[in-house]
């Protein structure tokens, strides 16, 4: 499909009242990225664009829900790596699918994550972290928000490329495993910077690294794992707007369009840096370019890992 700026010129807005679905709970990056668009995105359409959160399956339903929405314009999803590269690389069975149910429209942003432990565990660098994996082959853990989220597959990454094991504790959330890694329960997770930033100033988490190839300007003092003596690791979470499929290429076309400009306006992209995360934008074939590379990458990793879904 292809997507010119013909098409741009030519497709119109919705017109009826739309909804961004988040499938994660409210408060979250997804979230946050979500109503930062939604209201200059209903000022364009002329009606209030609704952030409605269907959580539950990790992303599974809110995805599902709009996947069967109706193919006019108003539905769309705020996707995750999770939703649309991971899980479905992993194998998971979903109730959608990514490539079938789906166009992508726009890649909104992309979050660096920061490796995070508690105080008392004995690595404050990532290679001393290594080389504690090689002195305690098996015995060393870390908290996993499920199994198929970047949380989990960072750290196979980061485990893949330093040629060490590491024991992956999955929960029901990246909340869950946050409380067990600040009590001591499990060593270190990684997750977003948003999520972590105000732990690590109070003192309560301690950063090693971030996953990105730049280091976060929310962290400047925080080396990136590549500059820890792992080259070539870099791995960013990322959210991007979906229509269901079958929704007009124009329609697509002028929504990624419109939406790209709201993510350049200053005051927005001053708004997403706080939360951590760098703005994208672009076209829809951009977007599934990046999609398309992303999901081979970790299809990749988790075949040489061989981690398995159930």
């Amino acid at each position: 499909m292809a997507f010119g700026t013909d098409a741009m010129a030519q497709g119109s807005l919705p017109t009826k009242q739309m909804r961004i679905v988040v499938p994660f709970a409210a408060g979250g990056a997804t979230d946050v990225l979500a109503r930062v668009i939604a209201a200059p995105l209903g000022e364009k359409t002329g009606h209030p664009v609704i952030v409605e959160n269907r959580l539950g399956a990790n992303g599974s339903i809110g995805s599902e829900a709009v996947a069967k929405a109706a193919p006019d314009g108003t539905t769309l999803l705020m996707g995750t790596i999770a939703t649309h590269s991971i899980q479905p690389a992993l194998g998971m069975k979903l109730p959608y699918s990514p490539e079938k149910d789906f166009v992508p429209v726009v890649q909104a942003a992309s979050q660096a994550y920061a490796v995070v432990a508690n105080p008392a565990f004995a690595p404050n660098t990532m290679r001393e972290l290594a080389a504690l994996a090689r002195r305690e082959p098996g015995k060393v853990t870390y908290a996993s928000a499920s199994k198929g989220t970047a949380a989990h597959l960072f750290a196979e990454l980061f485990a893949s490329l330093a040629d060490v094991q590491l024991v992956a504790v999955h929960y029901k959330g990246a909340a869950p495993a946050m409380n067990d890694v600040m009590g001591g329960h499990v060593p270190f997770t990684f997750d977003v910077v948003l999520t972590t930033l105000s732990q690590i100033k109070a003192g309560k988490l301690k950063a090693l690294a971030v996953t990105s190839e730049r280091r976060s300007p929310a962290l400047p003092d925080v080396p990136t794992i590549a500059e820890s003596g792992f080259p070539g690791y870099n791995a960013v979470g990322w959210n991007g707007l979906f229509a269901p499929a079958g929704t007009p290429r124009e329609t697509v076309a002028r929504l990624a369009a419109e939406v790209s400009a709201i993510l350049n306006r200053p005051e927005i992209r001053e708004k997403i840096a706080a939360q951590g995360a760098d703005v994208v934008g672009g076209t829809p074939e951009q977007f599934a370019a990046f999609i398309r590379a992303d999901s081979a990458k970790w299809a990749q990793l988790i075949k040489k890992q061989n981690i398995t879904p159930d």
